[in-house]
């Protein structure tokens, strides 16, 4: 059975009640055309719920966590950016910035791009862009998260876009976090914006699918 993450527990009991509730209307109207309507509505919006809220196991590679310069995707999507710009917030200097827009089919729970211990965590309320947008990574509704690596100090947000307006994390100021373990999730369609120094080889291109846990990102000198 298809494993449901726990950032969505209270979405998708909403959800699937409303399902139900179309069906059991389905039932008393059966007779007329609007029941079509009722079943499809209450059959299409159940396997929705199952398939956004997924949370499949994913087998993080073991040279990831063996050698902690490795940078992996934090999120499942498409690399829409990647470019140098300056990053005041934590790392507070020049750094390349990796962009990965997802879309409502992608899986949405979030996952460390690295082991480290986070130093620095912000919630910030914003504008409601498309995600994919340029300017959605500095206006939109959206988490700040600092982790200071044994390679230095990478930095990364959770950023909603138009459909999205919920954000959840299970981290805060202190916590130790393992390369590819599970941090929160970003709902019904959003962005993954990662910082890395200067002079990390970047593995990735923009255009490219990749996996949360799995795909390398970059890695750090």
């Amino acid at each position: 059975m298809m494993k449901l993450t726990k950032y969505g527990r209270s979405n998708y009991i909403v959800m699937f009640s409303l399902s139900a509730l179309f069906l059991i209307a389905y039932l008393f109207v059966s007779a007329h055309w609007l029941a079509y309507i009722l079943a499809l509505l209450g059959i299409g919006l159940f396997i929705f719920t199952i398939w956004f809220f997924r949370d499949p196991e994913r087998q993080i590679p073991q040279r990831f966590i063996d050698d902690t310069s490795y940078v992996i995707a934090p999120a499942d999507g498409r690399i829409v950016q990647i470019i140098e710009e300056d990053e005041n917030v934590y790392m507070k200097t020049k750094a390349i910035r990796v962009s990965i827009f997802l879309s409502p089919l992608d899986v949405h729970v979030n996952r460390s791009p690295v082991t480290g211990q986070v130093e620095y965590f912000k919630y910030n309320p914003g504008k409601y862009l498309v995600a994919y947008h340029e300017k959605s990574s500095e206006k939109n509704e959206q988490t700040h998260i600092g982790v200071r690596t044994d390679n230095g100090k990478i930095f990364f947000k959770q950023i909603v876009g138009i459909v999205a307006r919920r954000l959840a994390w299970d981290i805060d100021v202190g916590d130790e976090l393992l390369v590819g373990e599970r941090f929160g999730m970003m709902k019904f369609g959003s962005r993954m914006d990662v910082m890395v120094p200067l002079g990390t080889d970047i593995y990735v291109k923009i255009g490219q699918q990749v996996v949360a846990g799995v795909t390398m990102l970059g890695r750090i000198k």
